[in-house]
């Protein structure tokens, strides 16, 4: 018995050393550069769906709930449930439903039937107006939230959402809630997409990672590919090339309505948080800006002390989670005279305070979002927002130069140990880097813009000859001013792009995909990157992310050291 059981552990020890003899580590970086040479056979339908699809078409009737999503809130014990009712309207002259006329009710409970506990919350209707004439404007159904409270950890719970006075509620649905927070409690994957829009390989996306099972989604950026379009319902992979003169970039909004049907088939069971692109800007009449994004998702901003849809964070097991917005004030300091492009980026309803108000409250509320994180709770500290600060693709090259001279030493100095971004379509991932150099303790950067959308792959490498961006010509107003300047140390000093694959750049490749991240412990992580063209059980890049928090001192971690010691 006893050398059956020496047997059983050695196999089990030979076996886990295989495994981690397949797959690389952080501890082996940095690695040097490795570039998948681009596939002209793999551009594959980077064609919207169009609206007979039936993925896309309207399946209920009246006001019975569609589009059902499910989102976390800040901790475990609580989500958000949130449909539409009604149809939408487009047109030029449209009369805006009431949201009053209908309620916001979900019931649930632990079991099927019956399902005991019942809950209310708010609705609303937005509008996508233009003040021109020829261009349609737009209303949606009732977008309903309701918030549910009080659940239990790691248990799963059925609901239905809708109206019970008039007929109208959904059939039975289930979600699973977050483990605990805690070192040995982990969602077993997480999906991570980007870039997604609505595309035959965005469905192939959906497909490819509702096969990885996910617990855990998170969108970072650019959803629907909405103002790929004219009012009128033109689409091209190109508005400015197609569209130049158009008085405003247009939108056509029930693109957002084919979305939301085509993803409910997922989000409706797994929870999805989104962080904001700039395909979300969509600017319309009195410069609003955002107005479906902040409108048809449900955030824990309030939960989790940010007063924007912008930016927010949130537990998951033993991850915090942290969404930036790039494309709202990351100033450090609010100091007159700032610069004004953030403007463009806030609700109306905010826009008025703006000058009376300090342009730095996102980044005082990371502040105060990073130092009440215990890592003894939540080991894991992960950050997410749309445009990459490290990628050496041409497209969007340092685009975000400024959001990374703000805000990169105050991540770094809390120790984050991944960021995930998008905005480029392609995938890469860095080896652990701060300020452009190698850093043992630097987060790992994953770009992972290639859900699909209509515009297609990044192919080319600001470091291949001839390929090197004019430097005017990369700021995006959206984002900041122009921050990015010749490099001034390293490999690259005195350039503006590097002459080969950056020191930090570990890995490229253009494919659509997506990316599963499973957490082992409290210093193991494990990340898959899947490519649409393979078979779904075939990485494309894979390593393991390992935490070395006795290396990597954290100001959290000297801040709790040093009111022990008093």
């Amino acid at each position: 018995m006893a050398s059956t059981l020496c047997c059983v552990i050695v196999v089990i020890l030979v076996n886990f050393a295989a495994i981690h003899a397949r797959i690389p580590t952080t501890l082996d970086g940095p690695f040097t550069p490795v570039t998948v040479p681009f596939d002209q056979s793999l551009r594959g339908k980077a064609v919207d769906l169009p609206d007979t699809d039936p993925r896309v078409r309207r399946r209920v009737k009246g006001f019975e709930p569609e589009q059902i999503s499910v989102a976390l809130s800040a901790s475990f014990d609580s989500v958000w449930i949130s449909w539409i009712t009604g149809e939408f309207q487009i047109g030029y002259n449209i009369k805006p439903l009431n949201p009053k006329t209908v309620s916001s009710v979900v019931r649930y409970g632990t079991l099927r039937y019956p399902l005991r506990r019942k809950v209310m919350g708010y609705s609303l209707v937005y509008n996508q107006l233009y003040p021109f004439e020829g261009l349609q404007n737009y209303t949606s159904g009732i977008i309903h939230h309701v918030r549910l409270a009080g659940l239990k950890p790691s248990t799963r719970y059925y609901y239905r959402c809708g109206d019970p006075t008039i007929g109208a509620m959904s059939n039975i649905y289930s979600f699973r809630t977050m483990p605990v927070s805690g070192p040995r409690s982990y969602p077993r994957k997480i999906g991570i997409i980007g870039d997604l829009g609505l595309t035959y390989n965005s469905t192939a996306t959906i497909d490819h990672l509702i096969s990885n099972k996910p617990d855990l989604v998170l969108l970072v950026g650019d959803v629907t590919y909405a103002n790929q379009y004219l009012t009128n319902g033109t689409g091209s992979d190109c508005y400015s090339c197609s569209f130049p003169q158009t008085p405003i970039h247009e939108t056509y909004q029930p693109r957002w309505d084919y979305w939301g049907r085509f993803m409910q088939n997922l989000v409706s069971k797994v929870p999805m948080m989104v962080i904001e692109g700039n395909h979300e800007i969509e600017e319309q009449a009195e410069k609003k800006n955002f107005v479906a994004y902040s409108s048809r998702f449900a955030f824990p901003s309030k939960e989790s002390g940010s007063a924007s849809t912008f930016y927010y964070s949130f537990n998951a097991g033993g991850i915090h989670f942290i969404m930036l917005g790039a494309y709202a004030a990351y100033n450090k300091s609010g100091k007159k005279g700032a610069s004004l492009f953030i403007l463009y980026a806030f609700h109306p309803d905010v826009l008025n305070n703006m000058l009376s108000t300090s342009l730095a409250d996102q980044y005082k509320w990371l502040e105060r979002d990073l130092a009440k994180v215990d890592r003894s709770i939540t080991p894991w500290l992960i950050a997410a927002w749309h445009p990459p600060w490290y990628s050496s693709y041409k497209a969007h090259y340092r685009e975000v130069e400024c959001m990374r001279q703000e805000m990169e030493e105050l991540l770094y100095s809390y120790g984050v140990d991944i960021v995930f971004n998008g905005h480029v379509h392609a995938y890469e991932r860095s080896n652990r880097v701060y300020n452009y150099t190698l850093d043992p303790c630097g987060p790992v950067h994953i770009m992972v813009g290639d859900g699909g959308n209509r515009e297609k792959m990044a192919i080319e490498h600001a470091d291949a000859p001839g390929k090197c961006p004019e430097p005017s010509t990369t700021p995006d107003t959206f984002i900041g001013g122009f921050c990015a300047t010749n490099f001034t140390f390293g490999p690259a000093a005195g350039k503006f792009c590097w002459d080969r694959q950056p020191d930090f750049s570990a890995f490229r490749e253009s494919s659509f995909g997506h990316g599963i991240l499973e957490v082992k412990n409290d210093t193991w992580a494990l990340w898959t990157w899947y490519r649409n063209q393979d078979s779904r059980d075939n990485a494309g890049d894979q390593i393991y992310i390992v935490r070395t928090p006795d290396m990597c001192p954290t100001l959290s971690a000297v801040t709790k050291l040093w009111s022990a010691a008093r």
